[in-house]
């Protein structure tokens, strides 16, 4: 059963126009591989030893052994072979799907960015990598990823608690507050939860701030443009979760707002 996440439910451009027409197809297929893996890890019918074992035919086929073929996987090997992208990145991605698999509870902060390394920085990383690198490393490419991982966190809350039994806020925040997970499935936001969430929200301004150098230090101009959009973006959605409840809605930009928020991110990553 497919998650029901498409490119139009993300937060930020996937493969957008900004990007170099010839990357793009093999951008589309790191997508697809991504998105076919996670589905495995969020449907709520597989049991957790069968979706690890369904992850590990996806790395075999990735790293072409023991003779699993995966299509999209299979995709995903005949793409790094062409572009000379490592292997490594979407091996993390599937050792961060088989924690999902497993894992449901976070015990703090530190806990939780251990899982974004794996689950978010690999997408920095692949794109980095397919578009020449950085002068500055990944260190800045990996705060945005964990920084988006942490903002769909805090958007999906609730369902991921109500669907998946998943939470993702630090367990000792909530203990610090008072907070329990039952309080996740309510219908609004009471005080204590609040600023459980307002504490992740300036954790993830932390990791935003590390991760402004990022389109200075691209070799890409166009990824620098794409990456100065999706900071704006990330901004934008920081400020609302801040002022709106996601257990009432998902807390999300309008189309004109994410477009404006685009442009005006791309341009700025061009001073």
């Amino acid at each position: 059963m497919p998650s029901g996440k498409d490119a139009a439910y993300e937060n930020f451009p996937v493969g957008s126009m900004l990007l170099p027409v010839a990357l793009r197809p093999h951008i589309a297929v790191f997508y697809a591989f991504a998105r076919a893996a996670d589905d495995i890890a969020d449907n709520p019918d597989i049991l957790p030893d069968e979706k690890i074992a369904r992850l590990d035919l996806f790395e075999n086929a990735l790293l072409g052994r023991d003779g699993s073929e995966v299509a999209v996987a299979a995709r995903m090997r005949r793409s790094l072979a062409e572009t000379g992208v490592s292997a490594q990145h979407c091996v993390d991605l599937l050792a961060a799907f088989k924690m999902d698999a497993i894992k449901l509870r976070y015990d703090d902060w530190d806990d939780l960015m251990g899982y974004c390394i794996l689950s978010a920085a690999p997408v920095g990383r692949f794109l980095l990598d397919l578009h020449g690198g950085s002068r500055l490393g990944f260190e800045a490419s990996d705060a945005l990823c964990m920084a988006l991982q942490v903002i769909n966190h805090l958007q999906d809350c609730k369902d991921d608690f109500l669907t998946l039994d998943r939470v993702y806020l630090p367990q000792d925040w909530m203990a610090r507050n008072g907070v329990g997970v039952a309080d996740l499935g309510g219908t609004e936001t009471g005080p204590p939860l609040r600023r459980v969430l307002d504490m992740s929200l300036d954790a993830t301004a932390d990791l935003l701030a590390g991760a402004r150098a990022l389109p200075s230090g691209l070799i890409s101009r166009r990824l620098a443009m794409e990456s100065g959009a999706i900071i704006t973006i990330a901004d934008r959605l920081v400020g609302r979760l801040r002022r709106e409840d996601p257990l009432a809605g998902r807390v999300q930009l309008s189309k004109p707002d994410y477009l404006w928020c685009c442009a005006l991110g791309a341009v700025k990553a061009l001073v």
